[in-house]
């Protein structure tokens, strides 16, 4: 008989899914871009947006327990085809980018352990031997998930573990460090010449708290094996409240300890830098070898979450059919090299434009930021056909409107990019609907994906011009 998961557990799934690479380098951050009280008001807008695209998995799990492929599944059930492919193809994108920066955060730390001032050896993760060095752990770990190794369970133990230990530890040791006068000084960020107002300081921190929040939807995939269904929607909020405690903390008591400006100039993973004006160099070597764990069994954990999306997505009809094909060990083999394969050359490009783990933590937020608004659109359709005017609206209307928020908040420079970013990816939907000998879009779907192309050339010639 299959032992079923208690709340306890499910919690600590929660957790483990939330807590990863982001949080190491939120001091720096959230000090590059906002004061200590647009932070705050942030903080307050992520975790009640948070909580409402959390209940809104919670109810689609309850009443659409047929739908099994997740956040596209639901886009899919909610408007058509089309649509689906596109949560699917962006959250692919997203959950790929988030891949890049792991093994970028994960070479940037040993450059922070081993650099010297005059031998970069890793640098930020973005130097050639940074580039050699991830292309191996990426092929390692590539022929690791293509033996079907199920590790899932001892990952997580380790993965949690790492995370919340070194987490625990600096906390502690910011809490006695913290120091009121350094927290709050120029508290709302108003008093410099150049310093932003207080709603674009909040705007800024809107990609930096929903990146650390990807894997949100963990929950639901293990949500048959709870012993009460009800503890899928507890676990979530206490899974949601531990990271958000977490975050909060990280970040405010950094601000205490470090003064702001000088915390916006610290390298990544700037945590452990903080905590090494704490402790001295133990500081560096306690965040930096936890950080290396915790990452390195985030990135096997997420390299076969996002195989998953093409294989789950040609199952549904909207990828190739070539992407269902799997090993004898039930590998998804197509899928996983289309995945691993555009890690590689990001990995290339990371390399030869210098980019850093700040530049695809906010792309990467950017992409997901559309999956997410429907899963808070499908709850609130499902809310009006059910005329359901009590908890399903008001979570559907919650979540819409988080969503909503975050594109505003985002900015026109990288609504811009993400249009781009979408477009390549109806070469694989117009296969799959070639190979199965349908139209592949209805009038009002070309009329949708036409915008989408106008949007997306218009894009590229204003950022090609440097407009915007």
């Amino acid at each position: 008989m299959e032992k079923k998961l208690g709340l306890g557990t499910l919690t600590a799934l929660v957790i483990g899914s939330m807590i990863g690479a982001g949080v190491f380098s939120l001091p720096q951050n959230m000090a590059a871009v906002a004061s200590p009280l647009a932070v705050m008001i942030g903080w307050i807008i992520t975790g009640i947006g948070m909580i409402f695209l959390a209940l809104s998995f919670q109810y689609l799990a309850q009443l659409k327990p047929e739908i099994e492929s997740g956040v596209f599944g639901y886009a899919q059930a909610g408007f058509g085809h089309v649509v689906g492919f596109f949560s699917a193809w962006g959250y692919w994108f997203s959950a790929m980018l988030a891949n890049v920066s792991y093994l970028v955060i994960v070479f940037g730390t040993l450059g922070l352990l081993f650099d010297q001032p005059d031998l970069s050896l890793f640098g930020a993760g973005n130097t050639f031997l940074s580039l050699i060095g991830s292309s191996i752990l990426l092929w390692s770990v590539h022929a690791l998930v293509l033996r079907g190794i199920q590790t899932a369970a001892t990952v997580n133990l380790i993965t949690t573990c790492a995370k919340l230990i070194p987490l625990g530890v600096f906390i502690v040791f910011a809490c006695i460090a913290f120091r009121w006068h350094t927290f709050t000084f120029d508290f709302s960020g108003l008093h410099k010449g150049n310093a932003s107002n207080l709603l674009a300081q909040i705007k800024s921190t809107m990609l930096i708290t929903v990146w650390v929040f990807i894997g949100i939807e963990g929950a639901v995939i293990v949500s048959k094996r709870a012993k009460h269904r009800r503890d899928i929607g507890r676990a979530t909020i206490l899974g949601l409240i531990t990271a958000l405690f977490i975050y909060v903390s990280v970040t405010l008591l950094s601000m205490g300890v470090v003064k702001h400006d000088e915390l916006a100039q610290f390298a990544n993973p700037s945590m452990a830098q903080v905590l090494t004006t704490i402790l001295g160099p133990a500081g560096t070597i306690i965040i930096g070898i936890g950080l290396l764990i915790s990452v390195c069994g985030a990135f096997l954990s997420w390299t076969v979450l996002t195989a998953e999306v093409p294989f789950i997505g040609a199952q549904d009809r909207m990828f190739p059919q070539h992407f269902t094909r799997q090993n004898h060990a039930g590998t998804p083999v197509n899928s996983l090299l289309l995945t691993n394969g555009c890690i590689q050359v990001c990995l290339v490009i990371v390399y030869l434009a210098g980019s850093t783990y700040d530049t695809l933590l906010v792309i990467a937020s950017e992409m997901i930021l559309v999956p997410y608004l429907l899963v808070g659109a499908y709850t609130l359709k499902l809310a009006y056909e059910r005329a359901d005017r009590g908890g399903l609206m008001a979570v559907g209307l919650g979540a819409t409107s988080y969503g909503l928020w975050l594109l505003y908040a985002s900015g026109l420079y990288y609504l811009l990019l993400s249009a781009i970013l979408y477009v390549p990816g109806l070469f694989f939907y117009l296969q799959a609907k070639k190979e199965q000998g349908e139209a592949p879009f209805n009038h009002r779907e070309r009329m949708g994906v036409a915008l989408l192309i106008i949007t997306a050339t218009l894009a590229g010639t204003l950022l090609w011009q440097g407009v915007v």
